[in-house]
């Protein structure tokens, strides 16, 4: 039999508990067609020496924003590695806007106020661009700061003149003037002129991210939100966006995408008696193939934890006064979830706060209660601060968390700073969820956090701030658990663990290859391991030299 590639020499890591390790892996049309004596006789097109590298399945994301990604790697750099303060902050915006032309916006992302001590304000970005429109997004990607010129360009020249927002929030001075921050709903004060980008920018910023996630071994991505302007995303054509890449060969990650819940509609009879909601001719999760597919619908029913806009049960450690916001009125939360429920979606709601959990939790129970379906998997994106009642309840309604490890080191401090040293024992759990048997999925929310699974992974394992302190060190998984969690539990996280997630016959034939063997080094030298190539069905995705093709 004569295969497409065979990659030998190797140490692979199946995660296949019936055959665990391997050293050679034959790939026909995409997919594993043996390993090992299966592959005795076999020639192949194509074969490679690993050079005794070892290997493990493709890493993925189960919450990674692809575009949004690719976006930042375009857009101006001002996150604390690259603007370490508020001045820096300005004088890198100075810098950018005096390379524009004249009436330029600058466009820039990634700032932490926790780190560098405050928020922008719209005047001195104003100073700072010489008047130019300025578009400052948060690294959480819940808030953004704007100048007054931006400001103007969006109707608003009386700084006064904003109104109040449903779901999000205008900070103002004393006097009851913007002071440029707009969080959660309110960016979409600005955002409106801003968005949708042309279709060609939207390309380039899937192309700038496919090749970053290929370069850290990632194969496969979901991306939690497209299709509108009010939420995640860009807009109503980004589907269009990535079929596009794709057909460019620009898309070299298998993508899972999540429409935002507001892109979703009542479409009409979907036969007597009964209507559909959802998006035009009853496409819902599942259509697509294994490189595009439409995945969970995404919700937002809360804001961000180190921008204090998470809907918690008790104030904020360090903001008395202060416990957040729901996106939507919990009303609206529960109908969003009943309809996608009821019409066949898997759902995936981001709650970060433990009273925003409560809210979703209940809709979910109410959904499978008035519609039952076997298997729904639905989420609970992040799921940050859950209590032991809300860990049970999530594993006895068969849900799945989906908590980020690289939040616990890149903004892991800011986290203890909003939740003090009792609460923040409850955050990001991931042994809790083992332990009561749910699939842990591995993700990072990239941008917000660098997407590299294996930091991820680190963090995972040993769950410390960029500072050095623990956050809640009762919650680490082991190296396997956490590798486990970045395959098989992310696959699983969108009903594609048949195909995906082990190296095994039959299976899609993506794998990652590494500079040692992720479950034998020290735990504390995870982050120090690279991605020396990363594999997509059989074919060489990225390389640094570590295959020799013969």
């Amino acid at each position: 039999m004569r295969l497409d590639a065979i990659f030998h020499n190797g140490r692979f890591r199946t995660l296949d508990r019936g055959r665990p390790e391997a050293s050679r892996i034959g790939v026909l049309n995409g997919r594993i067609a043996g390993l090992d004596e299966e592959l005795d006789g076999c020639g192949a097109d194509t074969v490679v020496d690993l050079g005794g590298a070892p290997a493990v399945p493709g890493f993925n994301d189960a919450h990674h924003h692809l575009s949004m990604a690719g976006k930042a790697l375009r857009d101006l750099d001002v996150s604390h590695a690259a603007a370490p303060t508020l001045d820096a902050l300005y004088e890198a915006v100075a810098q950018r806007a005096a390379s524009l032309p004249a009436g330029a916006w600058v466009l820039g992302s990634g700032y932490d106020q926790n780190k560098i001590g405050g928020h922008p304000t719209a005047e001195a970005l104003a100073r700072a661009a010489g008047g130019r429109p300025v578009w400052l997004v948060h690294t959480s990607r819940h808030m953004a700061v704007a100048s007054t010129e931006a400001f103007a360009r969006a109707g608003f020249s009386d700084l006064a003149s904003l109104p109040d927002v449903s779901g999000g929030c205008v900070v103002r001075d004393a006097s009851g003037r913007a002071e440029g921050l707009l969080q959660e709903t309110a960016m979409q004060l600005v955002e409106h002129v801003l968005r949708p980008e042309p279709t060609a920018e939207w390309v380039a910023n899937i192309e700038a991210a496919s090749r970053a996630a290929l370069s850290v071994g990632l194969t496969s991505v979901t991306e939690p939100g497209i299709g509108v302007v009010d939420g995640p995303g860009n807009g109503p054509a980004d589907l269009d966006a990535f079929l596009r890449a794709r057909e460019r060969g620009l898309l070299g990650v298998r993508m899972t995408l999540m429409p935002y819940i507001t892109a979703l509609r009542e479409v009409g009879a979907l036969e007597p008696g009964n209507t559909w909601y959802g998006l035009d001719l009853g496409l819902r999760t599942g259509f697509g193939d294994e490189r595009l597919r439409i995945g969970p619908v995404k919700i937002l029913s809360d804001g961000s934890l180190i921008g204090r806009s998470a809907a918690m049960c008790c104030d904020y450690h360090d903001t008395p006064g202060n416990s957040g916001l729901l996106q939507f009125e919990r009303e609206q939360i529960h109908r969003f979830i009943l309809e996608a429920h009821r019409c066949g979606w898997q759902v995936a709601t981001h709650a970060i706060g433990d009273a925003a959990l409560d809210v979703v939790l209940d809709s979910y129970e109410e959904a499978q209660r008035l519609h039952p379906r076997t298997d729904a998997r639905h989420r609970i994106e992040h799921a940050a601060v859950t209590s032991e009642q809300q860990v049970a309840r999530i594993a006895a309604l068969g849900l799945i968390p989906v908590p980020q490890g690289r939040f616990l080191s890149e903004i892991g401090d800011g986290l203890l700073a909003a939740l003090g040293p009792e609460r923040s024992q409850l955050a990001y759990r991931m042994r809790s969820f083992l332990d009561a048997g749910v699939v842990l999925p591995g993700s990072t929310d990239a941008p917000v956090v660098r997407q590299d699974p294996l930091l991820s992974i680190h963090d995972m394992v040993n769950r410390r701030t960029a500072s050095g302190a623990p956050i809640g060190p009762g919650e680490a998984v082991t190296a396997e658990e956490a590798l486990r969690a970045y395959t098989i539990g992310s696959a699983h996280a969108v009903h594609e663990e048949h195909v995906k997630g082990t190296l095994a016959r039959g299976m899609l034939g993506d794998f990652t290859v590494l500079s040692d063997d992720l479950l034998s080094v020290a735990p504390e030298r995870i982050a120090d391991l690279a991605v020396g190539a990363t594999v997509v069905g059989g074919h060489i995705a990225h390389d640094t030299g570590a295959l020799e093709v013969a």
